[in-house]
């Protein structure tokens, strides 16, 4: 079969555009806090005196949050395995085209609330599509853009949910439909990912207050800044 999907790709932006900036994403399971930690880091680096562009998958611009009500409306139960994973797909080229390299080209640190791995470890891994399989449908969105660093934003499942039923203002979706195993194959889906990109991913404790979680996730940033 040849090398797979993980043994060519490297952190490095691609063929798409010249960027100047830096792509860092934030990763991780349900209700591990990431949106509020990106947010949070993305406030304290403008302060330092950054210019910062914080955003989301799916979503970030007009064309991708509509595609993200189509992919989480928990009325859309019939929804295939398959089209959600080219539905996450097209929804993240129409960002990254859009909103993510214009910024970067700019010189901005753009901080972003989910990207490519977030398909592998879901549909890929969760959903049994295949990790394999699903890269190849996103090489063809990203053309081989990946972030410069991300953040996985470490809990077990369960401490996580639990945070999610006791967070009341939370948007409530489709994946609040999923079982328990469901997001424990996602948590170890992270967990390979950790491994096969050990110069790109990093683990950051998010079984703890939100404030140490981003310090911690601040420190690793700033890190790679200021190398």
């Amino acid at each position: 079969m040849g090398k797979a999907w993980y043994d060519d790709i490297s952190a490095v932006k691609g063929d798409m555009i010249t960027v100047s900036g830096y792509f860092s994403t934030f990763e991780g399971g349900e209700g591990a806090g990431k949106t509020t930690v990106l947010h949070a880091v993305g406030k304290e680096l403008e302060k330092q005196g950054y210019d910062v562009l914080t955003t989301r998958e799916p979503g970030g611009i007009e064309i991708a949050e509509q595609i993200r009500h189509v992919i989480l409306n928990p009325a859309n139960t019939k929804m295939k395995k398959r089209t959600e994973a080219l539905l996450f797909a097209a929804a993240r080229h129409q960002h990254l085209a859009e909103k993510v390299l214009p910024a970067l080209e700019a010189g901005k640190i753009v901080l972003c609330d989910r990207f490519i791995d977030s398909s592998l470890a879901y549909q890929g891994h969760a959903q049994g599509l295949g990790m394999d399989e699903v890269f190849s449908i996103n090489q063809f969105a990203i053309q081989d853009t990946m972030p410069d660093v991300t953040l996985f934003f470490d809990i077990e499942p369960k401490k996580g949910l639990d945070r999610i039923a006791e967070n009341k203002d939370r948007e409530r979706n489709r994946l609040d439909l999923e079982t328990i195993q469901f997001h424990e194959r996602v948590y170890d889906a992270y967990h390979i990912l950790l491994q096969r990109f050990p110069n790109r991913m990093y683990a950051v404790n998010a079984d703890q207050s939100m404030e140490a979680v981003a310090a911690d996730a601040l420190k690793q940033i700033l890190s790679y800044l200021k190398k």
